[in-house]
């Protein structure tokens, strides 16, 4: 699993996607996402704007990635 730092209280989805360097554009995450392509925490996500907190796992492509604050 690999952990994604943020420094704000959230990212949504599609942003932690393109900060994290999953997708190549704002434009890619949002088909996967809509496509059911992505999880948040076990569950199909089909909401791009979703609020992805430290602690959180998305899994894309057979991957997981966890998010943590920066510290």
């Amino acid at each position: 699993m690999e952990t994604i730092t943020i420094s704000t209280e959230f990212i949504k989805l599609q942003d932690l996607m393109k900060f994290g360097n999953l997708v190549s554009s704002g434009g890619e995450a949002k088909v996967l996402i809509q496509e059911g392509e992505v999880s948040v925490n076990g569950e199909t996500c089909l909401q791009r704007g979703k609020k992805i907190r430290p602690g959180d796992t998305v899994s894309f492509q057979g991957k997981q990635y966890t998010v943590a604050y920066e510290s």
